[in-house]
C-alpha cells in the first residue's frame, strides 16, 4: 500500500528521476520524468508533486493511488495490518459520504423536475360537476359546482347548472336562488329556462309565473328574506354576521351591490 508521505519525500529528493512515479505504479510518467531530467524541468515537477502529496488528504490520496488495495477481496486482505484495515475504513466512509451527497443531489434535482400539484381550476371543477350531473350524482355535482363558485362567484354557467341540479332534487328555494343569480350575471337564454328538462319541477311551482313576469328574477323583497334566513341575523354578533356576509359574497350568493346593502344594514 502506497504512503503519501513516502511519495512526497521521493518526489522532493528524487523527483527529477521520476522515482516517485515508479513508486506510485505510474512507470510511464516515471520514464517521462527521466527524459526531461536533462532539461531540469523534471526537478521542478518533482518539487510541485512533493508539495501536492504533502498537502493532500489521506483519503483522497488512497482513492487515487490505492484503488487496487481497496478493491481487494476479504481473502486478498488477510494478513494485512490493523493500520491498513483502518485506512480501508476511512476510505469506505469517504465513499459512502460521496454516494450520500450524490443521492441527495439527485433527489433535489428530481423534486425540481416534478411540477407541484395545484388546486383544480374553475373549469376543471365545473367539468367534474357536469360529469357527476350526467351520472345522476347530484350531491357530488353540487359540491363541485360550489367549489367552482368559490373560484369565480360570478360564473353564469355554474349558477345555471346549480339551478338545474337543485330543481332535480326538488330544492325549490336554492334552484330559484341560483337561477336568479345566473340571470343577474348575464344569462339571457330564456328559451332554455322555459324548456330545459332539468327545470321542469321548478316551472310547475306556483311562484314560477311571478318569477317569469319579473324577468326571471326574484323580487327584491324575496331576495332579502332569503339572505336574512341564511345569515340568521338575530343569533350572531356583528363580527360573525359580517364574516358570513363575506363568505356569501365569495360563494356567489351575494352580488357586490347586495353585499354592500346588507353590510350597510348591519352597521346602521
Amino acid at each position: 500500500m502506497k504512503d503519501k508521505n513516502i511519495a512526497g519525500i521521493l518526489a522532493l529528493f528524487l523527483g527529477w528521476a521520476g522515482i516517485h512515479r515508479f513508486y506510485l505504479g505510474q512507470p510511464g510518467l516515471g520514464i517521462f520524468y527521466l527524459i526531461l531530467a536533462a532539461t531540469g524541468i523534471s526537478f521542478l515537477l518533482g518539487v510541485i508533486d512533493a508539495i501536492a502529496f504533502f498537502g493532500m488528504d489521506v483519503d483522497n490520496f488512497n482513492v487515487k493511488y490505492n484503488k487496487d488495495f481497496y478493491r481487494a477481496t476479504p481473502k486478498e486482505q488477510r494478513g494485512r495490518t490493523d493500520f491498513d484495515r483502518d485506512r480501508r475504513y476511512y476510505y469506505d466512509r469517504n465513499m459512502r459520504r460521496q454516494q450520500d451527497r450524490q443521492e441527495r443531489s439527485d433527489n433535489r434535482q428530481q423534486r425540481r423536475n416534478v411540477a407541484p400539484q395545484s388546486k383544480r381550476s374553475n373549469e376543471e371543477e365545473k367539468a367534474s360537476g357536469i360529469r357527476k350531473f350526467k351520472d345522476y350524482e347530484y350531491e357530488g355535482a353540487i359540491a363541485d359546482f360550489e367549489k367552482a363558485l368559490k373560484i369565480n362567484p360570478r360564473d353564469v354557467a355554474v349558477h345555471f347548472n346549480l339551478a338545474c341540479t337543485y330543481s332535480l332534487m326538488e330544492n325549490v328555494e336554492s334552484a330559484f336562488f341560483h337561477l336568479d343569480k345566473a340571470v343577474a350575471f348575464g344569462f339571457n337564454d330564456t328559451k332554455r329556462i322555459k324548456e330545459h328538462d332539468a327545470l321542469a319541477y321548478l316551472r310547475i311551482q306556483p311562484e314560477f309565473e311571478e318569477f317569469e313576469k319579473n324577468g326571471f328574477r326574484l323580487a327584491q323583497q324575496e331576495v332579502e328574506i332569503q339572505q336574512e334566513e341564511v345569515l340568521d341575523l338575530n343569533s350572531e354578533d356583528l363580527l360573525k354576521q359580517l364574516q358570513r356576509l363575506g363568505d356569501l359574497r365569495e360563494k356567489g350568493l351575494l352580488t357586490e351591490e347586495e353585499f354592500a346593502a346588507q353590510k350597510k344594514k348591519l352597521l346602521s
